[in-house]
């Protein structure tokens, strides 16, 4: 019984709820929205969300923010769809993309560790320069006549199930419980939680906040490839806005802004339930253009009631404190 009221305590369990009841709710709206179509396609579309929201958890739950996650993709899309055009190897451009996400990652690791730079002024100077570098690079055109092969890649399916979406659930599986089962990878968590205790436990705090900002950049790489192979195309903006949408998911997903707290699997489970939003918006015939509003108002909705929470909860543990003093001076 107590494992099951742990269980429903969990962010992740609620958050898995609330996605369900989306379903349910929209389903009922347009029963179009609950066909297996339709949650297959949801699932797809939400591939690259989770990648970009497993690398921000990283950065996340070290009290860091990385901005730049959307440069990062649309440069890496740019680079990698320019090289697939131009009859090169899914190996040469994959190798090519992972390399500007660690580039990228190692700039703003050095910013914030050794230049003391906030990481949001940091990330957001090199979303800028990324922009700016994609454009240099495209001559400000669109990367197109992307062999159809790389996107059919996308969408092999092995006995009925998405090799792709298989290749991402299993990484998030395995994301998961390195954060959560070895010693090493407990460290982010610690550092976001008390960076001065951290310290003293002998974490090389400066060293893992780098591996954040790399893991991030090479996610956002990966995604890039994804968008590649989903899209076809890659316009001049690609990725432009999504960094707002992807700190959204990680936050509906339990990862707090101000570090220590937080799963990949509770941000894989933002990002769907944003992206699923987004469809439903479709089926529900809203213009597209409320997207962002409805990601913007979800953050503060959600960071809110995250405050109010965490002031609830050391509201208590104070008034336990409190108690078990004046017990202590009465015995």
């Amino acid at each position: 019984m107590s494992r099951i009221t742990n269980i429903i305590k969990l962010r992740e369990f609620r958050t898995f709820i609330f996605l369900i009841l989306l379903f349910v709710v929209v389903g009922f709206i347009n029963s179009d929205y609950l066909s297996l179509q339709n949650i297959d396609k949801s699932l797809k579309s939400s591939l690259l969300y989770i990648v970009l929201a497993v690398g921000m958890t990283f950065v996340l739950l070290t009290g860091n923010l990385d901005i730049s996650v959307g440069g990062t993709l649309g440069l890496s899309a740019a680079v990698s769809g320019t090289i697939l055009r131009d009859g090169g190897s899914v190996f040469t451009a994959a190798i090519a993309a992972i390399l500007i996400g660690v580039v990228i990652g190692l700039i703003n690791g050095f910013g914030v560790i050794k230049l003391k730079i906030s990481s949001f002024i940091m990330t957001l100077a090199i979303l800028s320069i990324t922009r700016v570098v994609q454009v240099i690079y495209t001559d400000g055109k669109w990367v197109e006549n992307i062999p159809a092969n790389i996107k059919e890649l996308s969408n092999i399916d092995i006995f009925g199930i998405n090799v792709l979406t298989f290749i991402v659930i299993v990484g998030v599986v395995f994301v998961q419980v390195y954060l959560s089962k070895s010693r090493k990878g407990r460290y982010y968590n610690a550092i976001g939680d008390n960076v001065d205790g951290a310290i003293s436990l002998g974490i090389p705090v400066n060293r893992y906040i780098a591996y954040s900002f790399v893991i991030s950049g090479i996610c956002a790489s990966l995604a890039g490839l994804i968008f590649v192979s989903q899209i076809g195309f890659v316009s001049t903006n690609a990725g432009a806005g999504i960094e707002l949408t992807v700190i959204a998911a990680c936050v509906l997903g339990g990862v707090s802004l101000v570090g220590g707290i937080g799963t990949v699997v509770g941000a894989a489970l933002g990002a769907i339930i944003l992206t699923s939003i987004n469809s439903a918006l479709v089926y529900m015939k809203v213009p597209a253009f409320w997207n962002d509003t409805i990601s913007g108002s979800l953050l503060i909705i959600i960071v809110v009631v995250d405050a109010l929470l965490a002031f609830n909860t050391n509201k208590k543990a104070k008034k336990l404190r409190l108690n078990a003093r004046v017990l202590q001076k009465e015995a």
